[in-house]
């Protein structure tokens, strides 16, 4: 029998591999989630995320020239917020001198080509860990919208260049790029968190920031009344359609690698760019599993991102992006 069809004559070697592959992964497609805390000369571990720091400002600020360095050209901003800052309102999110509007400053003074992308989202400031407003025991929508606003126009003007809503609250990106064009933010972009999922897998995250709901009597102790319900896929596409009309510049997937399908559904019928977040339960995972001897650390980085790239990913927010950037230079 003459087979005249056999794929595997262009897998027969590395360079025939390389003329026909179909998915490349680089530094430009990495985006560095980057946390924050106050002090001098100051660096935490995090126990539940090998390879990853809280550091002082001054310290984020040189981490941010060596990222830069190796071609990662945008970083996405938390703060590790005193509990004495925090209230039911945000309000610390929007004080000119707060921790982030100081680390946004020194970041573009440093590495001005830097892009610099704030997470916007009450949490870390709120006595509740919840992204909005408490009312009468419930995350209040409008008002939390109000506070998002106001923290929007701050970021801004100590010189954020995208913004990252994160809270998923109604109608928010239509508030925040009012808010901005009428103070004069005509070019800061919003990177919209259009279909966030009430996921398991934000578990190391929050105890970086301790962020999570607190325990508070008749206050939700989830995210799920605003959070999208895991077992939907229809409902991301409403989100995002309506986040695009609100003018969205970029819409972003969260989690990443187990909603590969919403990316790729989400890819077919919109032309913006898509951000994707492999979040830090899918980077915990992927390290304990390497850390004790059942996957190769650097090849399973690779796979990973190329992965949610292929799946239509424009950019990919990910704990790992440092050492992808270096895998891929060496390359």
């Amino acid at each position: 029998m003459i087979l005249y069809s056999r794929n595997r004559r262009l897998r027969t070697s590395a360079s025939i591999r390389a003329l026909v592959q179909q998915t490349v992964l680089t530094t430009n497609d990495l985006v560095m989630p980057v946390f924050v805390m106050e002090g001098e000369n100051t660096k935490e571990a995090i126990a539940s995320m090998p390879g990853i720091f809280r550091r002082s400002i001054d310290l984020t600020v040189q981490e941010c020239r060596e990222l830069f360095s190796l071609g990662i050209k945008a970083v996405n901003l938390y703060m590790k917020v005193p509990e004495n800052l925090k209230d039911n309102k945000g309000t610390e999110s929007w004080n000119p001198d707060g921790l982030m509007q100081r680390t946004i400053k020194a970041i573009k003074d440093a590495v001005p080509e830097m892009v610099v992308m704030p997470d916007v989202a009450l949490d870390p400031y709120s006595i509740y860990g919840h992204d909005g407003i408490i009312t009468n025991g419930k995350v209040d929508n409008d008002a939390t919208n109000d506070a998002l606003v106001t923290m929007s126009i701050s970021l801004a003007d100590a010189g954020a260049d995208i913004l990252a809503p994160s809270d998923m609250m109604d109608g928010r990106v239509a508030a925040m790029r009012e808010g901005l064009e009428e103070n004069g933010h005509t070019d800061v972009g919003i990177l919209s968190y259009a279909a966030k999922y009430a996921s398991s897998f934000y578990g190391p995250f929050r105890s970086a920031l301790d962020s999570a709901p607190k325990d508070f009597a008749d206050i939700p102790t989830d995210k799920k009344t605003y959070q999208m319900d895991f077992h939907n896929s229809r409902e991301a596409l409403d989100e995002v359609y309506k986040d695009v009309a609100e003018g969205a510049d970029i819409i972003m997937i969260k989690p990443g690698m187990p909603y590969l399908d919403i990316v790729a559904k989400v890819r077919e019928v919109i032309d913006l760019p898509i951000a994707v977040y492999n979040v830090s339960g899918e980077y915990a995972m992927l390290k304990a599993a390497a850390q004790n001897g059942w996957l190769d650390n650097d090849r399973a980085i690779l796979e990973s991102l190329t992965c949610i790239k292929r799946a239509g990913a424009d950019m990919i927010f990910t704990y790992a992006a440092k050492e992808a950037a270096v895998l891929l230079n060496n390359q």
